[in-house]
């Protein structure tokens, strides 16, 4: 079964718990109700779970209920996003539905998901902890994670300052440092504000091993292969080879300006 299927399901909710699970729980129905009334666990600040695999910490290795906790990430940051600027636009829309492959016959779950992530009274911070926590191991999967909210934002040809901080301070919930966001900012900002050294996360005045070296790296980590395994589901592949494409490009700039073979 596709992932789109399984969003809203009984036991997704109650498998990946915490303020994620809550939502899905609500979604889903009194089955998710019962069985979470049956083995509730504590409550944190915000719907937080305190921990273990249901509640997104490191305890949380499943595949499955990692797969389904990064497509609710994306469907809810993304609700939240557009509370930033306040307005989704048709071209938004279309960007999620076309970069993350969501069936015909699923799209009526993901609005409903969507939907509800919007009239949620609390903030995206609890869910972009419990994201951070569940793939602490894995931060190119939580990368991937914000390309994506990138794609929605830039759809309509523009990213708004709201939209950029609020990206920024999804960033930082995950755990990535100042050096980390200017990296992910730069290589999904455009031609125009793209700085290779940048993307790359080198300087300048590095030599040309070490260049190369972190190019390598780059793409062995966000290979779509590796991203899958660690957790992104495999309908984001068209994203993770974005990513790889950006990062080529980056070096090849660089490759060229120095003249190398």
């Amino acid at each position: 079964m596709s992932i789109w299927g399984k969003i809203v399901g009984g036991a997704a909710g109650f498998a990946i718990g915490g303020p994620i699970g809550a939502l899905l729980g609500g979604l889903a129905g009194h089955a998710v109700d019962k069985m979470r009334e049956s083995t509730a666990a504590p409550q944190l600040e915000h719907g937080e779970a305190a921990g273990g695999a249901g509640a997104g910490g490191a305890g949380a290795t499943d595949e499955g209920t990692k797969n389904i906790a990064f497509t609710i990430g994306v469907i809810v940051l993304g609700a939240k996003m557009a509370k930033a600027d306040g307005l989704v636009t048709k071209d938004e829309v279309s960007a999620f539905k076309e970069v993350f492959q969501v069936p015909p016959e699923e799209a009526k779950n993901v609005g409903r998901v969507f939907n509800q992530a919007r009239r949620d009274a609390q903030g995206y911070e609890p869910y972009a902890r419990q994201l951070g926590r569940m793939f602490r191991e894995n931060p190119r999967v939580l990368e991937e994670l914000i390309d994506g909210l990138f794609h929605i934002a830039r759809a309509d040809g523009k990213v708004t300052d709201d939209e950029v901080a609020f990206l920024q301070a999804v960033a930082r919930a995950f755990g990535f440092s100042d050096d980390d966001w200017g990296r992910i900012r730069a290589a999904n900002m455009g031609p125009d504000a793209q700085d290779p050294y940048v993307i790359l996360g080198v300087a300048r005045s590095d030599d040309d091993d070490t260049i190369r070296k972190a190019w390598r790296k780059l793409v062995s980590e966000n290979h779509p292969d590796r991203l899958i395994a660690q957790g992104m589901p495999e309908e984001f592949v068209n994203l993770a080879n974005e990513k790889v494409a950006t990062i080529n490009h980056a070096y090849d700039q660089i490759r060229k300006s120095r003249g190398l073979s």
